[in-house]
């Protein structure tokens, strides 16, 4: 198996959508809503891709500002695929963009925390979100 990773490398909707379905991560992601899914993928500024051949069969997509905090939004690895340490390079190579001082932050499924925890990173419990059918409570 020869897989190659790639750097903000284009990535149709159907692409990203594809490798989603074929991880375990579309459960949690809003694939029949294309015009979502567009936008996911169109602006995020830091894309790592791998790819068999011609097929997309791993991401890791990021929204950054390179020096102090980089989000890891989605990290996918096709099924086929998993076990591979394709995901793990995914993340080297996404944290290789990044300056000296930035830190990679994400929300793992409670059945990745292990994952996350084995590879290196540190639980912190101090995040937050707002739903996007919720307010800010004025």
């Amino acid at each position: 198996m020869s897989i190659e990773y790639k750097i903000n490398t284009p990535i149709s909707t159907d692409q990203f959508i594809g490798v989603l379905k074929t991880s375990a991560l579309a459960v949690r992601r809003p694939v029949d809503d294309r015009e979502c899914m567009e936008g996911m993928i169109k602006n995020s500024n830091l894309i790592v891709s791998a790819w068999d051949d011609e097929k997309l069969i791993g991401i890791a997509r990021s929204m950054t500002d390179f020096h102090y905090a980089c989000y890891l939004s989605d990290l996918a690895v096709d099924k086929n695929y998993q076990n591979s340490s394709i995901g793990k390079q995914l993340q080297i190579i996404t944290q290789e963009q990044l300056g000296s001082k930035c830190k990679l932050i994400l929300i793992a499924a409670p059945s990745a925390n292990s994952y996350y925890e084995h590879i290196g990173f540190t639980n912190n419990q101090r995040c937050w979100v707002l739903d996007h059918d919720s307010s800010i409570i004025s």
